[in-house]
């Protein structure tokens, strides 16, 4: 269940260095045991990496890529098995604020297209894009919260001032 209806991003990416962007998002869909031709595979990875918008970056290595791209990798590996929630643990926390912004816009997407995210952040600014706020201190709830005013994180990346947050 864990590997077909649950997807996990990391701040620190986890990504196989030595492997490519495509092999990085196939990994879990070859853990699966669904029975996909290699071309299936191959595919379906292709069209996770474009879905996060890495279209021709398919055969870069991690090394080659920027920290944004990086967790971009790790986002479609994430999704490539179609999972109905997504975990994300500090997903922005090693990247800058536009970089941020824009994961968060693709995490937005992701859940209006019906995929469930809890995501933890230790950053308001980051929690403001969510829907729903939990806070907890050392397992203690101590706030459970819709947010009346979701920060739209398209709309910010349109405006000029986004690129400088």
């Amino acid at each position: 269940i864990r590997n077909r209806k649950i997807g996990f991003v990391f701040q620190n990416f986890n990504l196989l260095p030595r492997t490519s962007a495509r092999e990085n998002a196939e990994l879990p869909l070859i853990y699966s045991a669904q029975h996909l031709s290699h071309a299936q595979v191959r595919e379906r990875a292709d069209h996770v990496l474009a879905s996060v918008e890495l279209a021709g970056r398919e055969d870069h290595h991690p090394s080659q890529l920027s920290g944004g791209q990086q967790q971009r990798v790790a986002i479609a590996r994430a999704l490539i098995n179609e999972p109905e929630l997504l975990l994300a643990d500090e997903p922005t926390g090693n990247l800058d604020s536009r970089t941020s912004i824009e994961i968060m816009a693709i995490f937005q997407q992701l859940n209006e297209h019906g995929i469930t995210i809890i995501m933890v952040t230790h950053e308001q600014d980051i929690a403001a894009y969510a829907q729903r706020n939990v806070m907890m201190r050392d397992g203690l709830l101590l706030q459970d919260h819709l947010v009346s005013q979701r920060t739209n994180a398209a709309i910010q990346l349109q405006q000029p001032s986004a690129s400088t947050l």
